[in-house]
């Protein structure tokens, strides 16, 4: 982010084993909607892809698979998702990935002021303005949000 030039602000808070963006967003006081998770997918054929969505969101795999052209999408294993990514679930960042993957953004997300992604490790979010995600990471805009149960 630094080589970049990028403005972006740090906030660390106590890391919880299963307490998801909604810990996040509570520790800091933010907004779970602003608060974006980087899960780790696959597709049929196990290629790796990467979804960026609200905190209080979820994503319908089934409408994703349909806009990006795939007959299936699913979430990786834990082991999986960090041996494609390079980071220990909880930690995973879109920043500096293991090896290079499709990214795909929630059409809404770039519509927020700000957003806070995590930045490479448990407990560690960065604050960016949401274009970013296009601009650096070259992150796809598409509609598969579905409101958390």
């Amino acid at each position: 982010m630094q080589k970049h030039g990028v403005a972006y602000t740090e906030h660390v808070y106590d890391y919880v084993d299963h307490g998801g963006a909604s810990w996040g967003a509570e520790s800091l006081g933010l907004s779970l909607h602003s608060v974006i998770k980087t899960l780790v997918m696959q597709n049929e054929k196990s290629e790796p892809l990467v979804v960026l969505m609200h905190g209080d969101c979820e994503v319908s795999t089934k409408q994703l698979a349909r806009v990006i052209g795939t007959r299936h999408i699913e979430p990786c294993k834990p082991d999986v998702a960090q041996r494609h990514s390079g980071y220990l679930v909880g930690g995973t960042s879109p920043f500096g990935l293991r090896k290079p993957m499709p990214i795909y953004v929630e059409r809404s997300v770039l519509g927020l002021e700000r957003i806070f992604i995590n930045g490479g490790r448990r407990g560690y979010l960065l604050g960016l303005a949401p274009g970013l995600l296009e601009t650096l990471l070259k992150a796809q805009p598409v509609d598969c949000a579905l409101a958390a149960p």
